[in-house]
């Protein structure tokens, strides 16, 4: 084994040598042979510990009076050689190599110990207890796994050897090492996340835990939020690689790739200043990569970062050419195809050219990049002929090909070769049918024609139109290109061949492009036809496989229904209908549901100024498309294309790598991107559910869904840039939140595997048995029952009290004999009641939702109605009674309620209705002033200030008839449906729904609050008219709509005048701030106070405020 890899074989290389060394000579080559393997694996714990070992042999092998039988002159040479010094300095500089391996450093510190404890024995020195005292301290300021232990073995130490310091070396230990406690704890999960699978003996979990804990010191060290920690945190990261490298992983390339780079970025942040770690600390990038390519040689792109740093180092020509000629003998280069041979070779001709093309390069660089360019090229095809015979057609992105043409435009000025070039390779299928590379040459050729311009001798042919230069060999591109039949994307050729024609072209070359083009757009049209029928027959082959797959969990009445018949159309629910009629959408679910996270695609790279318009274009000819999810960034966009079927979705990723505008997009599957997630608490908005999952990885986007027809729905959706992340955020599935109070579900959405009701009201083994006697309980109903079938559980419903509800539920064994039970006991007589037995039905969803105080269901009588006790009127209600418009039909009646105390509207809150349908919600408070202050508070809030879905959205504040006049959102997430549904009701009005989106209008009824304690007397404040008191006996809605004598908001007098000059902020002010000015006058507040008290009729219950105009 001439060049050993891994250390285990170097330690059974090693092995082999020494059992054969019996002189002084071969025992020194062993040495040698170790030093070897510790440069090759310097993090190994097995290569230290057997070197180590190794050397305190010959150590006290050399020893007089040693049994080991070596001749005289060897112990005497060996004694000046295996000293006792240089035997220590060998441990030690061994512990200081693996020192940060915090699960097993302690199996080489503690052999290291033991021999400095066994020589303090022999000669107990006060030195030799200050030096192991020392040892002990800079251990233990090392977080390790057996700490404890080391702390013990310290104190056993102390106890023996220094008992008068014991107290004060222990407390100062104790100060030294929190930070190193501090560091393991944060770490110590993932340490008996390892030592279990080890235990266990599951290689596949131990390298999956490894490379995710890599992962996360690899993101600590990045995150530098703790400077005092970022130093042990490098080193205890440099720690972790050297486990994972000579273990589990040694043979990654991951994990290989992850830490060159992270050995790389450290070396750029210490350039620039930025890196707080001791450059001393930093391996050195060359021996990284030397030790990477001997792991893993099959890897191109280590092989290309290899020659690479040896260019940037400045290594010769000769030892780069090494490097090169070392990978192409590998025989492993090309095992996982001709990408890593490729990665290789386009490095080495990185490297030819950039020396070749340096103002300073000699001829013989140039020559040798003339020569060597070419070279690699013909090596690069012969070894894809060998690998693959014929079907080999080069490199899909040319990168050789690319390195040489640059080289002789730019360096040799060689026009007509790399042209040359250009030409061959138009010869391939592969590049011939990709529109990308006609597009480089054609650049490459403008290149060429900008330069040549100011030139007298050109390679672009003159013409005769009055001097005039044009472009010809670019327009050539463009004639050769559209003879290929089998480009991927003519239409963009098209477009860019007819552009080019009209900024440079003459007249006659121009009408000939025209011809070439209507005549190359029949043919595609044609071609996207074919290519239409050939995916639809293939979509329709899936759905018949798909169908004949799913056949047994097909819907009886969809089974029943004949292919060719149409479905009657549905009836929308009303506003009206109390919701007993389920959406159209929820009704056929199994026909209307939507496929999303198997339709859709990202689409990165995008410019910013991208539109929906120019996307839909982009992918026109690949599919339907549904949705769009565009999102803007920095300097640039991202979008989440929803098409209409799976096979639209795969040929939409036909439009990867292609040029968008000036870009180049990526264009990827979003399939399992999304979770499902539910059971969290019912408050959560958009930013707790960001905060549950920020550690898993970059969140898109979350979609609620809408409560118009059922408002206990606690669900939404959750979207994740890539798989990894959604991924991630499965392993919080049961995750306890509110200290325990729910248990997260979060799952991978699959909207098609929806799954059949069960249980006994499902199976109509469910009976709902009413009118039962009071005094019934569960045993009775249970024996009454018991002579029809068996009975499984009987549930009786109680009060608070105790007292049953007269009613029960009770589940029988079997559907059959619940029928039974409904035909014998509906309408028996039992205990001089007449009971109804009939089989149980799901609640229907409601439409509303409905919360109150926990400690304050109603006002009391005494403080709002007087000592008579009678109940309130509707006007008086009404008066502690506001609407909040405008709220999504996303939101939850506890999302909103925890809205509104975020906003000091919630104190008095007694009643809380949530209206979906009318987008809003009806509040009922404690009293008026409460209502008032509520009003003014919530009127203008943000909905969700913060959040995706909800930021820049406002509620506004009105009556209960303001909000039932008013209509939910109508929500389409699509793009493929027309606007003129959604917005007829505007167009109705004359675009004013339009209007109000952008600015939307203050409230139509804004409520002035009544101060608490004022006098009653006819003493009326601004705002306040006479014959409240009479409209407050009609309805409660009519008192708080029609108030007579207000104009603007403000009271008029006899003469139309108005009565004061105070706006709407003062008065938000006055209240809002207690009722007092900036002076401390509070005559305002008293006449405001009066007037609420007296409400203008004189029997003290405050009243609506007129209206105020826009």
């Amino acid at each position: 084994m001439a060049n050993p890899v891994g250390e285990d074989n170097w330690v059974e290389f090693v092995d082999h040598q020494l059992r054969e060394a019996t002189d002084l000579e071969a025992r020194v080559h062993v040495v040698e042979t170790f030093q070897h393997a510790t440069l090759a694996e310097p993090g190994s714990l097995k290569v230290w510990i057997a070197y180590c070992e190794y050397f305190w042999s010959l150590y006290t092998d050399c020893q007089p009076g040693s049994d080991a039988g070596w001749p005289a002159e060897d112990q005497q040479l060996g004694r000046e050689t295996f000293t006792l010094d240089a035997a220590l300095n060998l441990w030690q500089e061994g512990y200081e190599a693996v020192q940060y391996r915090l699960s097993d450093s302690h199996e080489l510190w503690n052999r290291w110990l033991s021999l400095e404890m066994e020589l303090l024995r022999r000669t107990a020195t006060e030195a030799g207890v200050r030096r192991i005292t020392h040892l002990f301290k800079d251990r233990l300021a090392v977080p390790h796994t057996t700490w404890d232990a080391t702390s013990q073995m310290f104190s056993s130490f102390l106890s023996e050897y220094n008992r008068p310091a014991y107290e004060s070396e222990m407390q100062q230990v104790t100060r030294n090492s929190k930070t190193a406690k501090r560091l393991y704890e944060l770490r110590d999960q993932w340490e008996l996340k390892l030592a279990r699978a080890a235990k266990m003996h599951d290689t596949a979990a131990l390298r999956t835990i490894m490379s995710e804990y890599l992962d996360w010191e690899i993101r600590l060290v990045k995150s530098k939020k703790d400077a005092k920690d970022m130093i042990a945190n490098y080193k205890i990261c440099l720690g972790l690689f050297s486990r994972a490298l000579t273990g589990a992983l040694a043979s990654d390339e991951d994990t290989w790739l992850n830490f060159v780079v992270l050995v790389s970025t450290t070396h750029t942040d210490h350039k620039a200043g930025r890196s707080q770690v001791p450059s001393s600390l930093v391996p050195n990038m060359l021996d990284v990569l030397r030790r990477a390519v001997r792991h893993i040689p099959w890897s191109g792109p280590v092989w290309a970062r290899y020659i690479l740093t040896a260019e940037e180092v400045g290594l010769p020509f000769t030892d780069i050419e090494r490097i090169k000629h070392a990978a192409t003998d590998s025989a492993q280069l090309d095992r996982d195809g001709m990408s890593g041979v490729l990665d290789m070779y386009s490095a080495w001709c990185g490297y030819l050219k950039r020396s070749a093309m340096n103002p300073a390069a000699s001829e013989e660089a140039v020559d040798v990049a003339e020569v060597g360019l070419p070279s690699a090229i013909e090596d690069v095809r012969h070894w894809g002929k060998r690998k693959y015979g014929e079907a080999y057609q080069g490199d899909p992105d040319y990168r050789l090909e690319k390195i040489l043409i640059q080289f002789l435009t730019e360096k040799k000025d060689d026009i007509e070769s790399a042209r040359g070039v250009w030409e061959e390779l138009s010869r391939v299928e592969l590049h011939a049918n990709s529109y990308d590379f006609w597009l480089h040459w054609y650049l490459w050729e403008m290149v060429v024609f900008s330069a040549a311009r100011s030139k007298t001798r050109s390679p672009t042919p003159a013409t005769l139109a009055q001097g005039l230069r044009v472009p010809t060999f670019a327009t050539r591109v463009f004639t050769q290109a559209l003879k290929v039949r089998t480009v991927d994307w003519p239409e963009r050729l098209l477009e860019v061949y007819l552009k080019h024609c009209n900024d440079y072209e003459l007249a006659e070359t121009m009408r000939e492009a025209h011809d070439t083009i209507y005549k190359t757009r029949k043919g595609v049209a044609k071609r996207r036809e074919r290519e239409a029928a050939v995916a639809a027959q293939a979509a329709q082959a899936a759905q018949q496989e798909a169908a004949q797959t799913d056949q047994p969990m097909t819907d009886v009445a969809d089974a029943s229904r004949s292919p060719g018949s149409k479905r009657k159309r549905e009836a929308t629910p009303s506003e009206h209908d109390g919701g007993n009629k389920r959406a159209k959408s929820e009704t056929h679910a199994e026909q209307l549901k939507r496929d999303r996270e198997n339709t859709s695609v990202w689409v990165t790279g995008l410019p910013k100024d991208t539109t929906q318009t120019k996307l839909k274009q982009f992918f026109r000819e690949y599919g339907h498309i549904n949705n769009i999810d565009l999102q803007k960034r920095d300097n640039s966009a991202i979008a989440l294309i929803e098409l209409g079927t799976p096979d639209d979705a795969r040929s939409a990723l036909l439009r990867d790598a292609k040029y968008f505008g000036d870009h180049v997009v990526q264009v990827t599957p979003a399939t399992d991107c999304t979770l499902f997630v539910t059971n969290y608490p019912p408050e959560a908005n958009e930013q707790y559910l960001r905060n549950v999952f920020k550690s898993c990885g970059e969140l898109y986007s979350i979609r609620f869904p809408s409560l118009k027809y059922n408002t206990k729905r606690r669900f939404c959706y959750v979207t994740f840039r890539d798989r990894a992340a959604a991924a991630a955020a499965t392993k919080i599935d049961g995750k306890p939140l509110e200290s325990g109070k729910f248990k997260l579900v979060a799952k991978i959405s699959e909207p098609m595997a929806r799954q059949n009701r069960q249980g006994a009201q499902a199976e109509e083994r469910e009976l709902h048995v009413v009118n039962l006697p009071r005094g019934a309980g569960e045993e009775d109903v249970r024996g009454l029952f018991a002579k029809v079938g068996r009975v499984i559980s009987v549930r009786v419903p109680r009060n608070m009290a105790g007292q049953s509800h007269g009613t029960a539920f009770v589940v029988m064994e079997t559907k059959e004999e619940a029928h039974k039970a409904v035909e014998s006991l509906d309408k028996l007589v039992f205990g001089n009641h007449p009971i109804k037995v009939e089989i149980s039905k799901p609640p229907q969803q409601k439409i509303t939702a409905t919360t109150r105080a926990g400690s304050q269901e109603a006002p009391s009588q005494e403080q709002h109605h007087g000592a008579a006790g009678h109940r309130p009127a509707p006007a008086e209600i009404a008066a502690r009674t506001i609407a909040v418009l405008n709220v999504p039909d996303t939101m939850t009646d506890a999302r909103l309620r925890a809205r509104l105390e975020s906003a000091s509207a919630g104190a008095d809150l007694v009643k809380l209705v949530l209206h979906p349908t009318h987008g809003g919600a009806v509040l009922e408070y404690a009293n008026a002033t409460a209502a008032g202050k509520a009003a003014l508070a919530v009127d203008g809030l943000e909905v969700e200030p913060g959040s995706g879905g909800g930021s820049g959205r406002r509620f506004r504040t009105g009556t209960a008839a303001e909000l039932f006049k008013a209509k939910g959102e109508r929500r389409v997430d699509r793009v493929d449906i027309p606007a003129a549904d959604a917005s007829s009701d505007s167009k109705k009005k004359g675009g004013g729904a339009a209007a109000t989106q952008l600015m939307p209008p203050p409230p139509l009824a804004l409520r002035r609050p009544a101060a608490q304690g004022a006098r009653a007397g006819p003493k009326r404040g601004l705002g306040f008219v006479g014959g409240v008191a009479a409209a407050a006996k009609k309805d409660g809605e009519d008192a708080a709509r029609k108030q007579d004598g207000v104009s603007n908001g403000v009271e008029q007098g006899a003469g139309g005048q108005a009565a004061g000059a105070k706006s709407n902020a003062d008065f938000k002010k006055l209240f809002l701030g207690g009722g007092a000015n900036a002076h401390g006058n509070t005559d305002g507040a008293k006449a405001a106070s009066a007037a609420a008290a007296d409400g203008g009729g004189g029997d003290g219950r405050p009243e609506l405020m007129g209206r105020v105009s826009r």
